[in-house]
């Protein structure tokens, strides 16, 4: 009992021989005898010194490192997903600012989602710790101030291709002469205007070069470059595990699997991901793949499978995704993955449902483990896409701009370390 008394004696020489030198040296100098030291009984040694901290290491909390990282994320893509990761990557929490539609007008021309759609895609991307609505297409001095002294921010992030104001001026000038900025590496194969570029040539090859107000969708070669309905992403491996969470669902789990195309990710996509995520611990989605979505919505996707996978996996809701999930869900599929409940929206590109095809969900209705779950938001790929169909010369005036500085940054970009 007495040894367990003074145990933390022995620990404390053993831990710190420093200090017990230190405080014998200092008996010596005084001219204490060692056995007056000695009759300081070692129990009443804890008492003399509560709080000294001395048998305790000192605990040094290193500071948090805040960046921020700004843009429009219109038309949110896997690219804008990758340079939100990498900014993330540059820190400890991540704090990005939406532009605002108005600043969006005013700089590169009308946005394709609304301030709201565009909050909620940034805000349900796993990298993502805090969003700022509304913020300046420029870093001004006011603004910067802003960050620095509100939002307590140690950098400002952006990437390799230029961003320059109508003037011709750096956006992130400013930034940079503080030395409070980081570059990171653009994602190559996407951007929001190759999505655009996309959307209207897949419009020409649907309608035989015609839009719905018979006029003609033919693309110059100013203004559309050929391939642009063609997709320059070349996927890795190691993007995809970049991407993903990398754990998969416990032993007794509840797996929630619910799938779909996911073509141009969208707010509806991340709220139906929530809600479904909600009903489980662990969120499966099965991304069919360009055949199966062509043979069912009677053309391909805007979107390559790959690309859509990652859309899907930078969503923080989401645990894992099938890549190429087959269209009907089967016992094998619910056995294999361990599946307690399969989801599907009621707002749909294509609804078997209604459509008087085989039931895909037909096995995990009979096992009693389906339910329709309400879709938060009535908006689809087609109604986006709609969208940019409607303002058709806006965009093919924004692209031809836009096409032509992209095509400057091809040919003087530089390699980034960094991905």
């Amino acid at each position: 009992m007495e040894y367990e008394t003074n145990n933390w004696i022995w620990d404390g020489m053993y831990n710190h021989p420093h200090v017990f030198g230190g405080l014998m040296l200092t008996a010596a100098l005084l001219g204490l005898s060692t056995s007056y030291f000695g009759g300081i009984t070692v129990p009443q040694l804890p008492y003399l010194w509560p709080d000294s901290g001395i048998f305790h290491k000192k605990k040094c909390e290193k500071k948090r490192i805040r960046v921020y990282m700004d843009g429009c994320f219109d038309l949110m893509h896997y690219g804008h997903a990758n340079a939100l990761r990498q900014a993330k990557a540059l820190g400890d929490e991540l704090v990005v600012g939406v532009v605002s539609d108005e600043e969006i007008i005013a700089n590169k021309g009308p946005p394709v989602l609304s301030m709201e759609e565009r909050l909620a895609l940034v805000s349900g991307l796993k990298w993502v710790d805090e969003v700022i609505p509304k913020a300046p297409y420029e870093i001004t001095e006011q603004f910067m101030s802003r960050l620095f002294n509100e939002h307590k921010i140690d950098y400002i992030i952006h990437g390799d291709d230029p961003c320059l104001l109508p003037d011709g001026t750096d956006a992130y000038a400013l930034a940079k002469k503080a030395g409070r900025y980081k570059q990171i590496k653009r994602t190559e194969g996407v951007s929001s205007t190759d999505i655009v570029g996309r959307i209207l040539s897949s419009l020409r090859d649907t309608n035989g070069g015609e839009d719905q107000n018979n006029t003609s969708l033919h693309k110059t070669p100013e203004s559309q470059p050929k391939s642009a309905h063609l997709s320059q992403f070349l996927p890795t491996s190691r993007r995809i595990v970049q991407f993903s969470n990398g754990k998969g669902p416990g032993p007794n789990a509840c797996v929630v699997y619910i799938d779909g195309a996911f073509d141009l990710f969208h707010a509806g996509h991340v709220e139906i991901l929530k809600n479904a995520r909600q009903l489980g611990d662990f969120l499966l989605v099965g991304i069919h793949n360009d055949e199966t979505v062509s043979e069912h919505r009677g053309h391909h996707p805007i979107m390559h499978l790959h690309e859509r996978s990652l859309s899907v996996l930078g969503c923080r809701y989401v645990d894992e995704v099938i890549i190429g999930a087959p269209w009907e869900v089967t016992m094998d599929m619910v056995t294999t993955f361990n599946i307690s409940l399969v989801v599907h929206g009621t707002v749909s590109e294509y609804n078997s449902l209604f459509t008087g095809e085989s039931d895909p969900y037909s096995v995990p209705k009979s096992m009693g483990i389906f339910k329709l779950l309400e879709s938060p938001k009535n908006i689809t790929t087609t109604s986006v896409s709609q969208r940019i169909i409607a303002n058709h010369d806006a965009y093919m005036k924004r692209n031809a701009k836009k096409a032509e500085s992209e095509k400057k940054y091809y040919a003087q970009k530089t390699y980034v370390s960094g991905d």
